[in-house]
């Protein structure tokens, strides 16, 4: 009976130990088999990383070669979109001011004081004035071919610069396609070697050829942005040298009426 009731007791708690003991081992293994230790590191890593290091890493990974081409396309053709941009900003300027400052200086000092308000205005409005002021005692016939003419020189240098970034807005996809179609032989060739099919063959060949193809895609979009406020730019200004050339014919018409 003694050897019994020993038994008795002793056998809940060796089963409640044994199961105290394999809780945790279950766990443990439930949480090697829901979590990867690599996996986890690496995200955490990828988290921690900065965006310049993201681009780096990108920049390495689709290969320098090609990606060094796409990055030149990107600087040359930011820095001719910069130019122009500055330079179509400094162009602008308010027209109908100066048009009311050039019909108060002939009223009150005649051709040569419009002339030396056109002088000291900046933008292509004003050089288009004075030329025509310059040539106003050839008469109006004369003054008007004047206008047209150093009107279109003055629209061609308003585009000047921008036939280079149309050039590396088709030229960074292009580059980007290259390295795509570079990235696939190499895939093709690693699988050629191996004479098997694998998914870690062909990733790193198509991982080249998709960073390649989305880093070319991403300047032409960032220099066409910059390409269509050009054009926008230059529209605008060469509408209101036209509509301020008008009344400027307008203007020195009536002064000859008045002499």
């Amino acid at each position: 009976m003694a050897l019994s009731g020993m038994l008795f007791f002793t056998a809940p708690n060796a089963v409640v130990a044994q199961d105290e003991a394999a809780a945790p081992a279950a766990q443990q293994e439930q949480v090697d088999l829901t979590a990867d230790p690599v996996e986890e590191a690496a995200a955490a890593a990828e988290q921690g990383q900065s965006l310049h290091s993201q681009l780096k890493q990108k920049f390495i990974e689709g290969g320098p070669m090609f990606m060094s081409f796409v990055l030149i396309a990107l600087i040359l053709g930011l820095a001719f979109a910069i130019e122009r941009v500055l330079y179509l900003n400094l162009a602008t300027s308010n027209t109908k001011k100066l048009l009311a400052n050039v019909e108060q200086a002939l009223e009150s000092g005649g051709v040569e004081a419009a002339k030396d308000v056109c002088r000291k205005t900046r933008g292509p409005v004003a050089s288009i004035f004075y030329q025509g002021l310059d040539r106003f005692d050839h008469g109006i016939e004369v003054v008007e071919k004047s206008i047209i003419s150093y009107g279109g020189v003055q629209a061609g240098l308003l585009e000047k610069g921008l036939s280079w970034i149309a050039l590396f807005i088709a030229l960074a996809p292009m580059l980007g396609f290259m390295g795509t179609v570079i990235g696939m032989i190499g895939a093709f060739d690693a699988i050629e070697v191996a004479g098997d099919i694998s998914p870690t063959l062909v990733a790193g060949g198509i991982k080249v050829a998709l960073i390649t193809t989305v880093s070319g895609l991403l300047v032409a979009i960032i220099l066409q942005i910059f390409y269509n406020y050009c054009i926008a730019k230059i529209d605008g200004i060469v509408n209101n040298m036209e509509d301020a050339s008008i009344s400027l014919l307008d203007m020195l018409v009536k002064y000859e009426l008045k002499k």
